[in-house]
């Protein structure tokens, strides 16, 4: 059985997964509550699925990109129970999480998370090169993760894609006005703990597990301040 954990921005999510269904999964956006809230909502998970913490046999969390304090949360949770139970972790950057969630399909893929400051983290996936690889591999990440408003993501935009991620009403807007973007629906491209849980699941099965001591959240350096458009007409 494998918990799995995400903290990566105000959203919380949680699932329990055991190679074969999702027993539970849950989640919701926290008003900066996340060390209130996370501890209780694990604890009342295991109760209302029947189990305890000694019938966990390892943990995925969510390692960003994100929010600085949300990540630490989680992860230092996570790290805690590992430590605790002596248990596997696997970390999961938290834009693969959401490409995963996606069919793969002939245009490339826009996942986003707020960065703070009206600013957004943006990961590039391409779509896989043959019908083997798409079976084998999925979405392939393109380069690093950048920083960007949503407004200059829309004027990069030259090709047809799809967007998907947590996105604000103005944000969206924003996107909607390049007509060669294809805005995924909140419910399609809502961050979904289960697929953390999944990813982190074959990792751990494959032997592929994190230092628990060594295991950093994922943080994007934060550029100088976006200037103010009306401040060049200043004297």
């Amino acid at each position: 059985m494998l918990l799995a954990v995400d903290t990566s921005t105000p959203q919380i999510g949680l699932a329990l997964y055991d190679g074969a269904q999702v027993l539970a999964e849950q989640l919701w956006t926290s008003k900066v509550r996340h060390t209130v809230e996370l501890a209780p909502a694990v604890s009342d998970m295991l109760a209302r699925a029947g189990l305890k913490t000694g019938q966990l046999k390892a943990l995925g969390v969510a390692i960003g990109p994100g929010s600085f304090t949300s990540l630490r949360v989680g992860l230092s949770f996570i790290k805690g129970l590992a430590l605790a139970l002596a248990l596997p972790v696997v970390g999961i950057n938290t834009l693969d999480i959401l490409a995963a969630s996606q069919p793969t399909g002939s245009y490339p893929l826009a996942c986003l998370l707020p960065a703070g400051r009206g600013r957004l983290a943006v990961g590039w996936y391409d779509p896989p090169a043959g019908i083997r690889s798409a079976k084998k591999n999925g979405w392939r990440a393109r380069g690093a993760a950048s920083i960007l408003t949503a407004e200059a993501l829309s004027a990069s935009i030259i090709e047809e894609c799809a967007v998907c991620g947590d996105l604000t009403a103005l944000e969206r807007q924003s996107l909607k006005k390049n007509g060669k973007v294809w805005l995924i629906s909140p419910a399609l491209g809502t961050r979904r703990p289960a697929i953390l849980a999944e990813l982190a699941y074959q990792r751990w099965q494959a032997g592929s597990v994190d230092d628990v001591a060594s295991l950093a959240p994922l943080y994007l350096h934060l550029a100088d301040p976006i200037p103010d458009p009306s401040a060049a007409s200043l004297p």
